[in-house]
């Protein structure tokens, strides 16, 4: 049970590191210290070394000065770079979407996630995970695992992406009415403008994003 113990205490610090990241507690570009983390969390150093690697696979963290961990930060290459990628994954879920016998159905998930946009009490770790959730939800509904996991892969440099922008100027990106054109573009059963809506979005979000 040791090991099993072992493995529990390990996720629980990687959750809270990911969190601690994702939600703006740390900032890219901040140093992550072993021994401070180990300490604020009340767990062997050991522990923290190996959720900072699992971290730094998902693109969260990166080596920095003398091989101190620290956030990523992205140049404005990379952000491109990154959603340009995003748009060729989400071109094929959109498409994938319009082609399926359960368009109707997946318009009426993707109308309900869309709501969630509209919420303008929501803080902004709450605008984030509705965004990135309806973004991947479009990638759910085309039922293509591989498309999933791939999207996921990238989620951690995404987040670090929005987390690098003041969060005074991302509300209208993220926004109900920035959103919906793709949900009608799927409506209406047009591959080609929906595949078209996906690259002008991400290209402006790649904009305001690599602007930081």
């Amino acid at each position: 049970m040791s090991s099993l113990d072992r493995s529990t205490l390990r996720e629980r610090a990687l959750h809270a590191l990911r969190s601690a990241i994702t939600s703006g507690q740390y900032r890219p570009g901040d140093h992550l210290g072993e021994v401070e983390l180990a300490n604020r969390l009340g767990i062997s150093r050991g522990t923290v070394r190996e959720a900072l690697r699992h971290l730094q696979q998902e693109g969260l963290v990166t080596p920095g000065h003398r091989g101190m961990l620290r956030v990523n930060t992205l140049t404005a290459k990379e952000i491109r770079g990154l959603y340009q990628v995003r748009a060729a994954l989400e071109g094929l879920a959109v498409a994938t979407i319009i082609n399926s016998p359960h368009r109707d159905a997946a318009v009426q998930t993707l109308r309900s996630a869309l709501a969630l946009l509209r919420d303008d009490h929501a803080d902004f770790p709450q605008r984030v995970a509705a965004d990135l959730g309806f973004h991947l939800l479009l990638c759910e509904l085309a039922d293509n695992p591989m498309l999933v996991e791939s999207w996921k892969h990238l989620e951690g440099r995404i987040r670090v992406a929005i987390m690098s922008h003041d969060a005074t100027q991302l509300p209208e990106i993220m926004s109900h009415d920035r959103h919906a054109p793709i949900l009608k573009a799927i409506e209406h059963g047009d591959v080609s403008a929906a595949r078209n809506v996906v690259e002008d979005h991400m290209a402006a979000a790649a904009e305001l994003y690599a602007g930081a």
